[in-house]
């Protein structure tokens, strides 16, 4: 009885002590290119030429990518939001208590954009929890409706974010 307690004691020691590890190595293998909560990132295409420059706020905390934009009255052509996840997954985002329209930009861990969303403000007697718009990402950019077409953004791009300015 006493072996099989200090075996689970053991192995419980062992999963705390090795995901403890897995977060130190990714916090220190992937560190933010950004301070302050700002970033500037382009899109650019095969060739490398860039389409847009966006100037974006990042969304790097739990709290800050379920509040998003939501506090937002509006937001200017060459601006946007980076939501920044852990890892890439299947993501889904919500309209929920926003004021305005939005492009959703879904992108993968490898820079490559996987999908667009046109997404509309909630109605006024809608939440917007029931606006939902999915994608495969690690980051995902939002910038005002209608700006990736404007733009020329288009799935399989690059999202580049630049060094802190």
């Amino acid at each position: 009885m006493v072996r099989v307690e200090r075996a689970w004691k053991l192995l419980l020691v062992l999963a705390v002590v090795s995901l403890v590890g897995v977060v130190l190595v990714e916090a220190s293998v992937l560190p933010a290119p950004w301070t302050d909560d700002r970033a500037e990132v382009r899109i650019v295409d095969d060739d490398g030429t860039t389409k847009a420059e966006i100037d974006v706020s990042v969304a790097d905390t739990y709290r800050e990518r379920y509040t998003g934009l939501s506090d937002h009255e509006s937001l200017e052509s060459g601006d946007g939001m980076l939501f920044v996840h852990w890892r890439e997954g299947d993501r889904t985002y919500v309209m929920r208590d926003m004021d305005f329209d939005i492009d959703i930009v879904f992108v993968a861990s490898d820079g490559e954009i996987t999908t667009i969303h046109h997404a509309r403000a909630p109605d006024p007697d809608e939440d917007g929890g029931e606006l939902q718009y999915s994608g495969r990402a690690k980051w995902v950019l939002e910038v005002p409706r209608g700006y990736a077409n404007e733009t020329g953004i288009e799935v399989g791009d690059e999202l580049v974010i630049d060094e802190t300015r």
